[in-house]
């Protein structure tokens, strides 16, 4: 019923316009710090993240062994990528988000990112920003009604049609043919 609400209300879509561009704002005032200069390298958080995973307080056990070892194993070796991948991805979310286009994308990507640095033990404001991110996601294309995916989705939507040979002949919007 909630979800509903959130894919279907204009209101809804109302509020997930300023939601989505609130937290577009803060993705995209991360990656541009990132990105402008100021020296970012993940190489230091991702050895705090090996060195000190987090574990369970009783036992001291690692609780996700394997991302630990994605760390270990891929990100640190890599950490040249990683250095170009999050700043661009947390800018790119932002943009997203703020200009509404493709929305629901933005906003998984978002959450996944929130969610890898949860599971390396870094707390700040990443619950906040995943809770947010998972309503924006919840309300689909309706989060981008008032932005870029009024007129993206339906142009997307063709040309898949036209890729897969195939013709929707029910829409909910009367613009999709």
């Amino acid at each position: 019923m909630v979800v509903k609400f959130l894919r279907e209300n204009v209101w809804a879509a109302v509020a997930m316009t300023f939601l989505r561009i609130y937290l577009g704002w803060q993705w995209i005032e991360a990656g541009w710090h990132k990105l402008s200069g100021s020296g970012f390298d993940a190489g230091g958080f991702l050895k705090n993240a090996i060195n000190n995973p987090v574990a369970d307080k009783t036992t001291h056990e690692a609780i996700f062994p394997t991302y630990t070892a994605f760390l270990e194993h891929f990100a640190l070796p890599n950490v040249k990528l990683i250095n170009f991948l999050i700043p661009l991805g947390e800018f790119l979310v932002g943009l997203g988000l703020i200009v509404g286009g493709l929305t629901a994308a933005a906003a998984f990507f978002g959450v996944m990112m929130n969610f890898l640095f949860l599971f390396a033990g870094t707390v700040s404001t990443n619950p906040w920003l995943t809770l947010l991110g998972v309503i924006v996601f919840l309300a689909g294309a309706n989060a981008g009604k008032f932005g870029l995916d009024y007129y993206l989705l339906p142009w997307i939507r063709k040309g898949w049609a036209k890729l897969t040979g195939r013709r929707r002949t029910e829409s909910l919007d009367p613009r999709i043919v």
